[in-house]
């Protein structure tokens, strides 16, 4: 553990007292390995956000315990100021020890506004920095440039030539870690104040990683043209009809730049071209680029694409965030995997998605828990994503949100969707991102979790249907303060004219909150024989049907701030046998059971080999699911299915995508 973290984990010694009321205003204890630490150590974390959802959980799952006589280290995280600790109920404030954290203690001599714009993974580097340097007290701008130079590794002022720049905005974008708006605008303004980078678009293309591969995309075909052509190059970039401003000529060949463009367009982030005429050799760098050597173009992607997945280095002890970098890239590959025919990449990929699964299944056993009361900024789970819309929404420029919810799409068949959109309308910018699921990956589990905005403790109910969705979406939004006349919410649409059916159900002129459903991907997958080569062809026939890119459109043309995401995904899977339980189990899923008992589930799962009980986190009492692993399915021996309920990359990592309209 770092050291940042042992300040905290000091305070807490198991069996000290049964209930611990934590002031935590930055969201330090949810910190993913901080709270990992705290639950290996006994400690139960739980929020105090809506006063009866936690007096449902304190009472129905503590206060029993407690009255048995029984000891739990309960800790109480509210995201408020130590002085705001009174306003919680009386027997709560008898009960309980009070501790207080924040930013400010851990970094008594920099600037807080600025440190707490910083994501909470970034901040080992920023303490190992603190420790090595002793530095002085520091206002606003000595803050950011301490953090620029030791945590992002960029020392402003000594960047002076368009390849120091380019080295620097790539090393950037390409890496996991966005750069907080308050930093970039300080790159802005070091960078516009030593005058080396007159015409550059610095404020769009330094924040903005989808603005900067707009960039990079527009001169990309410029810098193949002037290799044909000799250097022929035009200096006026109006010439070339360019969208964001900056140079015409980018030094693509550097030695520097070049390692990250090859790999840019190798996942998907840039798009090929296509250049007649232009002789390159089969091992040239550019190669990647270039959408006239298609017939080799896709051979090419798959083998650096199994590189780079080769070179991820996962492990036990990685974050979040790497699994969702990683799972990014798997979806590239695996879309083309399942659109292509060659049997020995198929064989590759297949075995090396068991052996990725099978680390991907323990490491979510240890670190899945600790991602449920994370902060909703950055939604690292489905059921952060109301929240982090609400937090949009009480900006007073922000008026209107749609969220569409495609049941059933997997990573890899959003990049067969986003590659028809980006066809059937260029103005769309896709901002890609992705979220977990919530395991079982079952649609009543995960889709409910998104549309109430809670985990699934709070619906024991309905945890076995869809039809209190509708419900918990308007609860949620009425409870922030969005009348329930301005709330609207649809399901089971994806087929017909998509249009009428918004028309139907919004008046843009009133309807600030939108939630949708589009269950097609679903009803594709469950009528599927043909595997996950039949899904994607499927969903592509479907989205060039243009029901989707219809309903974005109308969307975007009414102003909405749209997202989209999936409840889950799918994978191909075998069976394994189907278990002949009568009416013991209460979900009978082709990748997953679910049981009242755990002596229930035991019974089972001591046949059934290759399934693992899986710890209810964040799941009602009397739910215990029995899920299968790999890609093996609780269907008859042999029979291939495409399914979903496990706990595989495919099926827990989903999209997560912001769609903009590109300003011109």
């Amino acid at each position: 553990m770092s050291s940042w973290r042992n300040t905290i984990l000091k305070d807490f010694v198991p069996n000290v007292a049964k209930l611990t009321l934590v002031s935590d205003p930055d969201c330090l204890l949810t910190e993913e390995k901080l709270a990992m630490e705290l639950r290996d150590r006994g400690f139960d974390l739980i929020e105090f956000n809506d006063p009866i959802e936690f007096r449902y959980a304190y009472e129905s799952k503590y206060r029993s315990i407690w009255d048995r006589g029984e000891h739990t280290d309960l800790v109480v995280i509210l995201r408020l100021q130590d002085a705001e600790l009174a306003a919680l109920p009386y027997d709560l404030l008898q009960a309980g020890r009070k501790l207080s954290f924040c930013l400010g203690d851990l970094f008594p001599n920099m600037s807080y506004p600025v440190v707490e714009q910083l994501d909470r993974s970034l901040l080992d580097s920023l303490f190992d920095a603190q420790r090595k340097t002793s530095p002085d007290r520091m206002g606003d701008n000595a803050t950011k440039d301490f953090i620029l130079r030791h945590v992002f590794g960029v020392a402003a002022e000594l960047i002076s030539t368009e390849v120091e720049l380019l080295r620097f905005l790539l090393r950037l974008h390409y890496g996991s870690s966005a750069i907080p708006l308050m930093l970039a605008d300080r790159l802005v303004e070091v960078f516009e104040s030593s005058g080396s980078f007159k015409g550059w678009s610095l404020s769009q293309i330094i924040p903005d990683a989808e603005q900067f591969f707009a960039f990079i995309q527009e001169r990309w075909p410029i810098f193949l043209e002037n290799l044909k052509q000799d250097n022929q190059v035009k200096e006026n970039y109006a010439a070339y009809a360019l969208k964001v401003q900056g140079p015409v000529a980018l030094p693509f060949d550097h030695q520097d730049i070049r390692v990250y463009i090859d790999n840019l367009f190798v996942e998907g982030k840039l798009t090929p071209v296509d250049l007649p005429g232009i002789d390159v050799g089969k091992d040239s760098w550019i190669l990647s680029g270039i959408s006239a050597a298609k017939s080799g173009g896709d051979e090419l992607r798959i083998s650096r694409l199994f590189e780079l997945v080769d070179a991820a280095g996962l492990s036990i002890e990685s974050r979040y965030t790497d699994w969702i970098a990683f799972a990014l890239k798997w979806a590239e590959l695996s879309a083309l995997i399942h659109t292509a025919s060659n049997a020995d990449h198929k064989k590759r990929y297949s075995d090396l998605g068991q052996k990725l699964n099978a680390l991907f299944a323990d490491w979510l056993e240890i670190h899945y828990a600790s991602l449920i009361n994370l902060p909703p900024s950055t939604p690292a789970m489905l059921h952060h994503v109301p929240r982090h819309l609400a937090r949009y929404m009480e900006d007073p420029k922000s008026n209107k949100v749609a969220l569409v919810v495609i049941d059933g799409l997997s990573l890899d068949q959003w990049v067969t969707v986003r590659n028809i959109i980006q066809k059937q309308n260029s103005d769309l910018v896709l901002r890609e991102s992705a979220t977990f699921a919530w395991i079982p990956t079952l649609t009543s589990v995960s889709r409910q979790a998104i549309f109430s905005g809670k985990p699934p403790i709070y619906f024991p109910s309905s945890i076995n249907s869809t039809n209190s969705e509708e419900k918990l979406w308007k609860q949620f939004w009425q409870g922030h303060d969005v009348s329930k006349l301005d709330i609207a919410y649809k399901r089971s649409l994806g087929d017909g004219d998509a249009e009428a059916a918004m028309d139907s159900l919004i008046n843009p002129a009133q309807t600030k909150v939108v939630g949708l459903v589009i269950d097609k991907v679903d009803k594709i997958m469950h009528g599927m024989q043909l595997g996950a080569t039949g899904m994607h062809n499927q969903i592509d026939q479907w989205c060039r049907g243009e029901y989707l890119i219809s309903l974005l459109n109308y969307l975007s043309s009414h102003g909405y701030e749209i997202w989209i995401t999936s409840d889950h995904g799918n994978i191909e899977s075998i069976g394994k046998g189907r278990p002949t339980e009568g009416a013991i189990a209460e979900s009978r899923g082709e990748r997953v059971r679910i049981y009242p008992t755990q002596e229930l589930r035991s019974q089972i799962s001591s046949t059934f080999t290759f399934a693992r009980e899986w710890l209810p986190s964040g799941l009602p009492d009397g739910y215990f699911p029995l899920i299968a692993t790999g890609n093996d399915a609780f269907v008859n021996e042999g029979e291939s299915i495409v399914g979903h309920g496990g706990v595989a990359i495919e099926e827990v990592i989903v999209p997560l995508i912001k769609i903009e309209t590109r300003t011109r």
